[in-house]
């Protein structure tokens, strides 16, 4: 490191700046903690939206971010899943009310863009909190902190690293953490779309043999009342043929998997190309870095649970850390990030198997899988504490949430000062 380069020191480096990422940094800084946040904010519209649950919902309105999204997310309250797959087995169509388990909605759903320059925008102006739209260019971890050397040359000094760098996290690899990655023989095209038929909101999964095709309830926009955004699993080879379409072509395909049931539909700006695969981090944390989101998980986009498994982790991080912090204990300490591990092992050992486990079966046409498949689904359709058990695992999760999950959050463990050693500035670079 340069003895003349610029130097900040805090006492958490998060380094990534998308969703997850932002979101623990603000939760890191309103618990009093110095935070520098280094990342690309990647605003760009690809079509893609995220279905934040009751408990993510939680952690936002606890932190006071929620206001800032009014108006831009539409309520899901109902979730209706739809056999597609040719099964020889007749599959029931399986409906979930989110009045079951006494919800108004499971969640909401919102353009991942406007999420991300929404938490971008909160960041800037959060106390004790440094954005730096800026990505590191090396990271070292030593003794008694973390040493990062950004793209312009700054560097950056903490007592820990909450890695939310995603898949090709610089970090986790900086750190020794290794992963186990597999592939899907599927491509996602995700996609918004406007179309005649309200959605009522209610979110639609289509099941065919090449995984879900989804539609998501989204809110209104200028002169577009009904509108939907597209998760559309196949293969790659019928990925590839369809980046060929024009959007009138590609439209029409969309609109007969899905039965024509929103009426004639068109695309509603860009849309992508995603190659599915998985990948799970070998360990949680490693000396004086945590990992977070996609740096410690990956799998397809089924269930819509990516970022409300990432948001637990970023609410749990905030939590262990809150009390190592109130016991007096070193917050990048083995013993600290140990708690945070093993708060996160099962959570996320069940969402990332349990996906897996889905999703390899609607690629299955073996009999037993199919029969599996149909008694599951019949089950999930006639058995009432099944369904609102299922529909609870899946909003809420089994166990303990963190505090700022709760119903009624906890009091948060936070110093009374409200702040801890100051960063040198605070807001956007």
């Amino acid at each position: 490191m340069s003895l003349s380069a610029p130097e900040t020191q805090a006492e958490i480096l998060v380094v990534g700046a998308g969703a997850a990422g932002l979101s623990t940094a603000i939760a890191l800084a309103q618990a009093g903690f110095s935070v520098f946040c280094a990342g690309h904010v990647d605003m760009r519209a690809k079509g893609r939206t995220v279905a934040l649950f009751e408990a993510s919902l939680r952690f936002y309105k606890a932190l006071d971010i929620w206001p800032h999204f009014r108006g831009k997310t539409a309520p899901l309250a109902r979730i209706t899943m739809i056999d597609a797959t040719g099964s020889r087995f007749p599959v029931p169509s399986v409906s979930f009310a989110a009045s079951e388990i006494g919800l108004s909605a499971f969640g909401e759903n919102i353009e991942n863009n406007v999420l991300v320059e929404g938490l971008a925008k909160i960041a800037a102006g959060t106390p004790n909190l440094v954005l730096h739209e800026g990505m590191i260019g090396d990271i070292s971890f030593d003794a008694d902190d973390v040493s990062a050397t950004l793209a312009d040359g700054q560097c950056v000094t903490a007592k820990l690293a909450a890695a939310a760098d995603g898949r090709a996290s610089l970090a986790r690899t900086k750190a020794g953490i290794g992963t186990r990655a597999w592939t899907y023989p599927q491509t996602a095209f995700t996609a918004l779309l406007s179309h005649p038929k309200p959605h009522r909101n209610i979110s639609t999964e289509f099941h065919t043999r090449s995984g879900p095709c989804t539609l998501v309830p989204l809110c209104l926009a200028e002169n577009k009342p009904n509108r939907s955004s597209l998760v559309w699993l196949m293969s790659p080879e019928a990925a590839e043929r369809r980046r060929a379409l024009s959007n009138p072509e590609l439209a029409e395909e969309i609109e007969d998997q899905v039965d024509s049931l929103p009426g004639k539909i068109e695309i509603d700006g860009p849309g992508g190309f995603f190659p599915m695969m998985g990948m799970s981090a070998n360990r949680l944390v490693g000396h004086r870095i945590a990992l977070i989101g996609e740096a410690a998980h990956i799998f397809p986009p089924l269930a819509a649970q990516g970022l409300n498994l990432s948001l637990r982790d970023s609410a749990a991080l905030a939590e262990v850390l809150e009390d190592a912090r109130a016991l007096g204990h070193d917050i990048g300490s083995v013993q600290t990030l140990k708690t945070y591990a093993t708060a996160r092992r099962s959570d996320i050992f069940l969402r990332t198997n349990g996906v897996d486990i889905l999703n390899r079966s609607l690629l299955s046409n073996l009999f037993p899988v199919d029969f599996l498949r149909a008694a599951g689904l019949f089950a999930f359709s006639m058995i009432g504490p099944l369904r609102r058990a299922l529909m609870r695992e899946g909003v809420l999760t089994h166990g303990t949430l963190p505090r700022l999950m709760q119903e009624r959050p906890a009091r948060r463990l936070t110093p009374s000062s409200r702040g801890a050693a100051p960063i040198g500035m605070s807001g956007r670079r």
